[in-house]
């Protein structure tokens, strides 16, 4: 079909972007989710106080512009994490400071580099900026390639650790090896880090070519609030301060981020009970199922499920997906890529929903085969 003259209008690169495709969101009530790594569990009682205070009887708060700068979360992150207000850039989602970063960095004559399978949006996000992407795969044992980070010529490189959807995390030491070798700017891409027994925040000091990337979607229960923040020196700091929207964290969510921060013991408790369950399922899935299973120090299961007669592979990955989806039990499938196409991404849930899965499953592998 030829394009409208309104089409036509946008710059040419727009013509050829493919959007950011994210996991299925249903409306109707009675599915089991386990596709987009939400948590399992409210936020603290705190969050929803803290939205109702800052709503007040009338709602006449809402007609002033937030904190342009999130000064007092960027104060809370700073004491989070033994840093400074300057070392803290706060965004509309961790999404939001990856595109400030690709602004930053990024363009047909400089590239963004990044690994594969890690987060799809990264190639997005340099589509969008009509960028240049330098991308290094993995292979299967999902071992970080040091030689060709270090070859790179990205001027800024985003490293997911842990990796998504693998669950791999990546050691302080492993990411040394990289600082001192790479010449660009690291984005140590820590989403899922909570869930993780180690994190980058220590190599900060001695590393200015660092920045760590964190939301609060996934441990502290937010995806609905969409915060996020950047750690850096503030040198960088400030680069995103200059590229950055001047309002780009609303009322709210600054509100529901610095009430969640402020209940710490809560959310170790939550943490805590979803890496249990975490641990539970991945011993069921390597242990018992026989399934290849990676381990992971996220708060999802990336797994390559076999049939009755012993078989993985994409189509299996497939009927399971398929299965599961009639059963209303939702997972992940990646079936664009032959390191992914044989495995499904399980989100965490409830004990409660992790049995409802594996019920699913036992189910799955008692069809009869073709």
């Amino acid at each position: 079909m030829p394009s409208s003259p309104l089409t036509q209008l946008a710059l040419p690169h727009v013509a050829s972007l493919h959007a950011y495709t994210p996991g299925l969101q249903p409306t109707e009530p009675g599915w089991v989710k386990l596709n987009t790594n939400e948590c399992p569990y409210p936020p603290s009682p705190r969050v929803a106080e803290a939205l109702r205070q800052e709503i007040g009887a009338d709602g006449s708060s809402l007609r002033l512009y937030p904190n342009p700068k999130s000064s007092p979360l960027r104060a809370a992150v700073a004491q989070l994490h033994g840093l400074r207000e300057e070392n803290v850039c706060i965004g509309n989602g961790s999404d939001d400071i990856l595109n400030l970063l690709v602004r930053l960095f990024c363009s047909p004559a400089a590239a963004a580099g990044f690994l594969f399978p890690s987060y799809s949006l990264y190639p997005v996000l340099v589509a969008i900026q009509d960028g240049r992407s330098e991308v290094i795969g993995f292979d299967r044992s999902m071992r970080l390639p040091f030689e060709k980070i270090a070859a790179s010529t990205a001027k800024a490189f985003f490293l997911t650790s842990p990796n998504a959807p693998t669950g791999v995390a990546f050691t302080n030491a492993d990411l040394e090896r990289i600082l001192a070798t790479f010449r660009g700017i690291l984005v140590v891409d820590e989403a899922y880090v909570p869930f993780a027994s180690e994190n980058a925040v220590p190599l900060l000091a001695r590393f200015p070519n660092l920045v760590i990337v964190r939301t609060l979607s996934k441990a502290y229960a937010l995806a609905g609030i969409r915060v996020g923040y950047a750690l850096a020196q503030p040198e960088l700091i400030g680069l995103l301060d200059r590229v950055r929207d001047s309002y780009n964290v609303n009322r709210l969510s600054q509100a529901a981020a610095l009430a969640a921060l402020g209940d710490p013991a809560y959310y170790e408790a939550l943490i805590a009970k979803v890496k249990a369950t975490r641990d539970a399922n991945l011993a069921r899935f390597a242990g018992p199922r026989g399934w290849f299973t990676y381990p992971s120090q996220a708060n999802f299961i990336f797994t390559e499920p076999k049939n009755a007669r012993g078989e993985s592979g994409p189509a299996v990955a497939q009927s399971a997906y398929d299965f599961l989806c009639r059963r209303k039990v939702l997972v992940r499938h990646f079936p664009s890529h032959a390191l992914t196409a044989s495995f499904l991404r399980i989100t965490v849930g409830t004990d409660g929903e992790m049995s409802a899965l594996n019920e699913s499953l036992d189910a799955w592998l008692k069809t009869p085969l073709a």
